[in-house]
């Protein structure tokens, strides 16, 4: 399961790229009950989504050329620059190279060599997210990849992640992924990793991380969030073992997932 007791590997930092920061801090505030918290006049309308007082995700105007509205999971380095030189002699890309953001810490954002995108994030003064496995807030992450086998390989030589294969029938197989040095037996479970379909990517689906929110009612939250302008990918289905869970893009299209249980209790 996610903690915010943060080692190497472990995703411990979530943000949001959007067109439209006000749009997307309505959305979200209405749907999850969290509140909005801007990161200062210097942070070029970055903020922080907050639920108790504490961060469980943030937010920020797009900043590359051509991005698309889409979550961010970033995982934890105790060296961002070294990061770098392992995603890159593991055939990643560096979209932003390590950046020092004031004293909170350093990051930096990649590519797989799939077309995944992801980050890093270097603690400084701030760890990472405050709160997760709590009602909406973060409790799984999971990379939908044209080929699982060449993920495993390159975020392994990454990060070093343990990895437990599950059949799920019809040939398909959920890799479910433990920080370094853990392992299922011992709760250190953080996330997965699936095949797309072959028709998805014939159909033009790409590699992309999705970030799960656990929620107390997954049919009521998928209902407050179409009521207002999301798009249902999978609509609330019960997942055997696991919990009832749905995929939706938010009204400027990031992809997101709900889930009531435990998605690393398989």
């Amino acid at each position: 399961m996610l903690t915010t007791d943060y080692v190497p590997g472990a995703p411990n930092w979530l943000d949001l790229g959007s067109p439209d920061t006000d749009a997307a801090v309505a959305f979200y505030t209405a749907v999850f009950g969290w509140t909005f918290e801007p990161a200062g006049p210097d942070a070029g309308g970055y903020g922080f989504f907050q639920r108790d007082g504490k961060v469980v995700a943030a937010v920020g105007p797009l900043t590359e050329k051509g991005a698309a509205s889409a979550w961010t999971v970033y995982f934890h380095t105790p060296d961002a620059d070294s990061t770098r030189n392992a995603v890159e002699q593991g055939g990643g890309k560096v979209r932003v190279p390590p950046t020092d953001v004031f004293t909170a810490g350093r990051m930096a954002a990649f590519t797989d060599p799939t077309g995944g995108e992801f980050g890093v994030w270097q603690p400084g003064e701030n760890a990472g997210l405050q709160t997760v496995m709590e009602p909406n807030s973060l409790c799984w992450t999971e990379l939908h990849t044209t080929d699982a086998q060449a993920a495993k390989g390159f975020y392994r030589s990454v990060f070093s992640w343990q990895y437990e294969d599950m059949p799920m029938g019809d040939g398909m197989v959920y890799t479910v992924v433990s920080a370094a040095g853990g392992g299922k037996d011992d709760d250190t479970s953080q996330g997965g990793i699936m095949a797309l379909p072959k028709e998805n990517v014939r159909a033009g689906s790409a590699s992309e991380w999705h970030p799960y929110f656990g929620v107390e009612d997954c049919d009521a939250t998928f209902a407050a969030a179409t009521e207002r302008g999301a798009t249902t990918l999978m609509p609330p289905s019960n997942a055997p073992g696991v919990g009832r869970l749905a995929l939706l893009k938010d009204p400027a299209g990031a992809v997101f997932a709900l889930i009531k249980g435990d998605p690393s209790m398989t």
